[in-house]
């Protein structure tokens, strides 16, 4: 039996970072049924044509969810709505502010009816402040965090290569939803859980923003290399492929100038200690690239393995999905996708020796409308008429 097994999740969200909390309790055994307009649904579905029919990020996310249509402006649909409400243990939520409450869909109405109700909203900067109206996408909140103005290097900045933003929103989404059904399973009392992109996504820049309130300096861009410690960061090898250093302490770097063949660099006063090394960083790089240079990335990698200096391949995203190590640990799956095709995905990455995952299947959009309504209780000539009045 997996942990949420029983548990129902009502999906009311678009895009990433609703979705990806939700998928998170799919993984975990909850029956998550996502409301999408008829005409076209959840926006992400087009994104790209990567999955099948859909998109990659609309494959990623809602992995083993159920799809129903539902024109939530008509009245019937409203009523299909509400009785999913009745039913369901988990009701989240990322309309905007305005637009849930112009339906009656914010957490305070919500649990005024059923007050055992867990909630959760998302919004991108909260319902109050001069951001409230704001439109709010992954980018926009990584710059508005500081993030951007803090990756890239030298005077060029660039955004996370992810959605991190909404990733960061999605898994503080998830876990606030498993302590809230957790407490509810001790005291029976429901739960209105609210968060916005930029106070998820703030709450990752912590430590860069301590370092810099308490020092006055903000962390320096230095691409892949690291801020405050060196060598730390891509060193291409002479066959052009790159290895990557972290070298954190004096033992980790006398180590690393006896693979390159450079003890006196140990001893050399200028990279005696990491704050020297981040100091003399293009001096440091300068003396190391020639040994490189004469290597390949394969043979470095063994040879820092052999003394213990933490290093790894850099591999372009192609290479992740052939990943030896992910192929080894078994963590890929065949996942069905909308064309009658099947994706290969990743499992999820905690392995729980009290269940076992099976993977879903990436919905269809609508394609649970009947199975869903019969569970609510409609009748064949109802679903019927629902779908000829275009309400689902």
């Amino acid at each position: 039996m997996q942990p949420l097994e029983g548990t129902t999740v009502l999906a009311i969200e678009q895009a990433v970072a609703v979705p990806y909390a939700t998928r998170l309790l799919a993984d975990l055994g909850a029956r998550v049924i996502k409301v999408e307009r008829p005409d076209g649904g959840d926006f992400a579905r087009g994104y790209d044509t990567a999955c099948g029919t859909v998109s990659s990020y609309f494959a990623w996310v809602n992995l083993g969810k159920e799809s129903i249509t539902l024109d939530l402006k008509h009245p019937d649909g409203r009523a299909v709505l509400d009785r999913l409400i009745e039913r369901a243990d988990v009701v989240l939520c990322n309309l905007s502010p305005a637009a849930a409450g112009r339906l009656g869909l914010t957490a305070d109405a919500l649990r005024a009816e059923r007050p055992g109700l867990i909630v959760g909203e998302l919004s991108g900067y909260g319902e109050q402040g001069p951001y409230a109206g704001r439109k709010a996408y992954d980018a926009l909140i990584q710059s508005e965090a500081g993030l951007i103005e803090l990756t890239g290097e030298g005077e060029v900045t660039g955004r996370a290569g992810i959605s991190v933003a909404d990733i960061a929103a999605g898994v503080q989404l998830h876990a606030a939803v498993l302590a809230a059904l957790l407490r509810k399973g001790r005291t029976g009392e429901g739960a209105t859980l609210r968060l916005t992109l930029l106070e998820a996504l703030a709450e990752w820049m912590h430590q860069p923003m301590l370092y810099a309130t308490g020092t006055g300096t903000v962390p320096p861009r230095t691409g892949a290399h690291h801020a405050s410690i060196a060598p730390y960061g891509p060193f291409r090898c002479g066959d052009g492929q790159s290895v990557h250093l972290a070298v954190q302490n004096d033992g980790q770097w006398r180590r690393l100038c006896a693979v390159t063949g450079q003890p006196e660099l140990a001893e050399d006063p200028r990279f005696t200690t990491v704050a020297c090394r981040v100091a003399a960083r293009s001096e440091l790089h300068a003396e190391l690239q020639p040994a490189f240079d004469r290597t390949s990335a394969a043979e470095l990698l063994a040879a820092l393995d052999a003394a213990d200096v933490p290093a790894a391949r850099t591999r372009t995203v192609l290479d992740l999905a052939e990943h030896p190590q992910l192929e080894v640990r078994r963590r890929w799956a065949e996942v069905p996708v909308p064309d009658n095709g099947t994706v290969r995905m990743l499992r999820p990455p905690v392995d729980d020796s009290g269940s076992a995952w099976t993977p879903g299947t990436v919905p269809d959009l609508g394609e649970h409308n009947g199975l869903v309504l019969d569970w609510l209780g409609y009748h064949p000539e109802e679903i019927n008429n629902l779908r000829q009045t275009g309400v689902i």
